[in-house]
């Protein structure tokens, strides 16, 4: 290619951007030749982890490599979206993100935020809820919270860790009720119900499906559901807050994202097989039997989920205390 009336420093440089161009297009024609990494930013065992792996076992007949779950809980998921959003932006690592991508940066508590990634799919949403120990004094949410405002900053209360959705759900419950709790954040939902399982916290306000088999087996009471409606199965004879004159509903979405620069190929191939992984029998009946709610959406209507959120949740966040 012969450029007229260019310097050699120009044609380096659009021989350079030729070949990156090139090289892009071949390794999106190629995508994915080895497997690709599934980022959850949270423990195992958790909802988020439980949501990752049902997925990814539903992805392995709908792409040509497996996803491989990795975990990078920490600061609340703060460790696990910077991962994801500083890796390079060739679809070999895959974010799992949750409703903390548009918490954290609202709060100052990350520099990572929802402009670093290019959205894929929305996969699921749950509310939250407040749980006890069934051995526990409280029968019902509001001789939870009476005790609760009887002594301020006693009743301890697990979260996912500071600014986590389950930290700031318990807060939203203080704002709504005039109620003081101490705040306890934990590395992910998991081990906040491993914490309330051997008596070192009082509470904890995790999604219900985090805690449904401890509430199967009798060690655990969910108080109140934090949603517009009654939940059905294992939950259905648990009132919501609203129900109960607390006009509170705050839950998480989870979906996957891949770092900002993605090549479209490679964004559309996954997505191809996002959607029929999503529309998997097994995949449903997984999140249906953890309680975990199965909520599809396409990239488009997961980033007006995302920028919906980031400007309602300011509202909400200005007004709560969150202790950093």
């Amino acid at each position: 290619m012969k450029i007229v009336g260019s310097s050699t420093a120009t044609r380096r440089f659009l021989a350079l951007s030729v070949f990156s161009l090139l090289a892009s297009t071949a390794l999106a024609a190629d995508y994915p030749n080895r497997p690709v990494e599934l980022v959850v930013a949270a423990s195992a065992g958790g909802g988020t982890d439980v949501v990752a792996r049902a997925f990814a076992e539903a992805m392995r007949t709908h792409l040509p490599q497996p996803l491989i779950v990795i975990n990078k809980p920490g600061a609340s998921s703060a460790i696990g979206f910077a991962e994801v959003a500083n890796s390079k932006p060739d679809g070999y690592k895959v974010g799992v993100m949750s409703v903390n991508l548009v918490i954290l940066p609202a709060l100052g508590l990350m520099k990572v935020n929802a402009d670093d990634f290019i959205p894929v799919a929305r996969l699921n949403f749950d509310p939250a809820a407040i749980t006890v120990r069934a051995d526990s004094p409280w029968k019902t949410v509001e001789e939870f919270i009476a005790d609760a405002k009887k002594k301020p900053g006693v009743m301890q209360v697990g979260n996912g860790g500071v600014g986590d959705i389950w930290h700031v759900a318990a807060a939203a419950v203080e704002d709504r009720t005039g109620a003081q709790f101490n705040h306890v954040p934990f590395q992910g939902a998991a081990p906040a119900v491993a914490s309330l399982l051997g008596g070192h916290v009082d509470a904890i306000t995790v999604s219900p499906g985090e805690v449904k088999q401890h509430v199967q087996g009798g060690k655990l009471r969910v108080l109140a559901i934090m949603a517009d409606q009654r939940l059905g199965g294992a939950y259905a004879g648990v009132p919501t807050l609203k129900e109960r004159n607390i006009d509170l509903s705050i839950g998480v979405w989870r979906g996957l994202a891949v770092p900002k620069g993605t090549p479209s190929d490679v964004v559309q191939t996954l997505s191809k097989a996002v959607k029929e992984a999503a529309a998997e029998p097994a995949y449903k009946e997984t999140l249906a039997k953890a309680n975990l709610g199965e909520s599809y959406a396409d990239a488009a209507g997961f980033k007006a989920d995302i920028e919906s959120d980031r400007e309602s949740l300011k509202k909400v966040l200005a007004k709560l205390v969150i202790q950093k």
